[in-house]
């Protein structure tokens, strides 16, 4: 068959203000004027995409601690490393955050800033010569921390801040575990056997590290049991913490307890499938928000935490 252009005289049309339009000048943003405060910025931002969705966590993190709900954060040793302990201190001690959940990596990054005020070495440089991981005090005083901790009856969590706050660490203050200890708010450390430098030192005691991290587990599930209109953060963790914390609704729901309605967020530079499936979608099917944060932890994790503090002001 053979075409020819098509005739359009018969085309309908429609004034565009009868339309429904996504975007208008009333969302748009408003130019930062030099001296203007940081509330001022907040209401400068856009009312599109992610700046709606800060708005909205910082709203239900608010929301929640107002009703006497947890907010929980789970999250990865990259927030430590890259300067986030203050802020994640300030909001332990403002009683923002109520539980704390990390990977194994994170006891490490926090020991080493109240021990020595620095952490993270260069891989690439020392893994040549066999010294990547080998630090002593990093080895020796951690595993004893925990080993004792487990033997004492603690999980790993509470035995590494009661540990850090017995210390004379010069910088110990800076410590979120002790933070927590101090605070008395649930923390759990969830650790992948191997995949930490303190297992590569003659003192890690695998039956204290597994004991402790099943005792950390079953905390955490006690905490996810509770979180009923609450908010969950998973902050730059991947696998590990995602992975815990469906297995830990899945405990707490199967026990019989109601954890519906709450808001579950993931913050980090990339999004990942088990985030994604594992803390936004799945946990929150019928009746509960997500939200997917996307951006480099040293931005958006202070700015969530300024706005959250703004808006309980």
């Amino acid at each position: 068959m053979k075409y020819c252009q098509i005739d359009l005289k018969g085309l309908k049309t429609y004034s565009a203000k009868e339309r429904q339009s996504k975007a208008s000048i009333a969302s748009a943003a408003d130019p930062y004027s030099k001296g203007a405060n940081f509330s001022d910025f907040i209401k400068s931002l856009p009312g599109f995409l992610a700046a709606n969705d800060l708005r909205a966590v910082a709203s239900a993190v608010v929301k929640a601690r107002q009703k006497g709900r947890p907010v929980v954060l789970g999250m990865g040793a990259h927030p430590i490393k890259v300067g986030l302990s203050p802020i994640l201190i300030d909001m332990i001690n403002k009683d923002i955050i109520t539980a704390l959940a990390c990977n194994g990596a994170c006891i490490i990054h926090d020991f080493e800033m109240a021990f020595m005020g620095q952490t993270s070495e260069d891989v690439a440089a020392e893994l040549g010569n066999g010294s990547f991981g080998m630090a002593k005090e990093t080895g020796q005083g951690l595993n004893r921390a925990i080993n004792d901790g487990v033997a004492s009856g603690a999980g790993i969590g509470a035995a590494i801040g009661r540990f850090i706050d017995s210390s004379d660490f010069e910088y110990r203050q800076k410590s979120i575990f002790r933070t927590g200890f101090l605070k008395d708010i649930p923390m759990s450390v969830h650790v992948a056997v191997g995949s930490d430098i303190i297992h590569m030192h003659k003192e890690a005691d695998g039956a204290a590290i597994g004991e402790g991290s099943l005792r950390d587990f079953r905390l955490f599930a006690s905490v996810v049991a509770d979180l009923h209109e609450g908010v969950y953060i998973n902050l730059g963790s991947a696998v590990v913490m995602p992975e815990v914390f469906l297995k830990a609704l899945s405990v707490a729901r199967n026990l019989g307890n109601k954890v519906d309605d709450f808001t579950t967020v993931n913050m980090d530079f990339i999004q990942h499938y088990r985030p994604r499936e594992n803390v936004l979608k799945r946990p929150t099917q019928g009746n509960g928000r997500s939200y997917a944060i996307t951006g480099h932890h040293e931005i958006m994790f202070p700015l969530l935490c300024a706005m959250i503090i703004e808006e309980s002001a």
